[in-house]
């Protein structure tokens, strides 16, 4: 009979334990890379515009005549700046109006005078916008400008964040079943190495190895496969973030640059490996002593 100490290692030939658990560690984990980095650039986006936009409300000065526009928004922006609760005004120049207009409008629509603007006044509330103070103000316009129209920025916006915040949902459970499938790959190629290699945990078993002992055998193999597919995901999921970060950043929008993953959000992308390899080392010791359970 054969002693405790772990020396059965090399009575079960490795290449027949797991089987092509790296290249599927590899494809999972370059995917649970790339979901996670969604989901958290999507959260800051999310959070970044909500942030920028409480209090957020617009007023509309939409008159087709010039003089009798500009005189109501010179007395609109003249009664704003007296309320109490107004904390930050800015009428948007014409300019501006102009470079956002133009990609829909046309290179020469500003030329053309027949084209009437409305007058754009951005405001700051202090605390939450709510229909009733929209109402409150709109009334409050009414007497020195009829012809202005508020609204609330998070209405304008809140379809967009509705939808950031759905694939954000979508990012994380992505995630979950990347490591339902993994755990489940795991598992199968567990149960073929106990088949393959049944005879001999038989063997071995009879000359005096324990569960543990068969077991250390099979999860250490599962670790050392995980860990090497790990790396190489890791690494392929970072070259994707790469690219698509480059692919982002070009487009030059302000609600793209508010996307950017901050040093909390890499620390969490770059445990996803770890946890990969911890998740493929317990799959393997919990599928084999159950079997060995079952088998033994």
């Amino acid at each position: 009979m054969v002693g405790r100490s772990d020396n059965t290692h090399g009575l079960i030939p490795r290449a027949r334990l797991i089987g092509p658990i790296p290249s599927v560690i590899a494809v999972m984990i370059a995917l649970s890379v790339m979901a996670a980095a969604a989901a958290l650039a999507l959260s800051n986006l999310a959070g970044n515009a909500q942030a920028e936009i409480a209090g957020g409300v617009t007023v509309q000065v939409v008159e087709a005549d010039r003089t009798e526009r500009e005189r109501q928004t010179a007395l609109a922006l003249d009664l704003l700046r007296s309320l109490p609760d107004v904390v930050q005004l800015r009428r948007v120049p014409d300019a501006e109006l102009h470079d956002l207009l133009e990609p829909w409008l046309g290179d020469n629509f500003a030329a053309d005078s027949t084209i009437p603007m409305p007058s754009l006044i951005d405001i700051r509330l202090a605390g939450e916008v709510t229909p009733a103070r929209l109402d409150e103000l709109q009334a409050t316009l009414e007497p020195v400008a009829p012809a202005a129209r508020v609204d609330a920025q998070s209405a304008w916006l809140g379809p967009v964040l509705r939808a950031v915040d759905s694939l954000r949902w979508l990012a994380l459970g992505l995630i979950v079943l990347i490591g339902a499938i993994s755990i489940a790959a795991v598992w199968l190629a567990a149960r073929s190495a106990m088949a393959a290699n049944r005879t001999t945990i038989e063997i071995i078993y009879m000359l005096g190895a324990s569960d543990d002992q068969i077991a250390r055998i099979f999860q250490r193999s599962a670790a050392r496969d995980a860990a090497l597919g790990a790396a190489i995901g890791f690494l392929i999921g970072l070259a994707a973030i790469a690219v698509l970060a480059r692919r982002f950043g070009a487009l030059g929008s302000g609600m793209v640059d508010s996307a950017w993953l901050l040093t909390g959000d890499w620390l969490a992308i770059g445990a996803i490996p770890f946890i990969g390899v911890a998740l493929a080392f317990l799959t393997a010791r919990v599928t084999v002593l159950n079997a060995l359970r079952r088998m033994l």
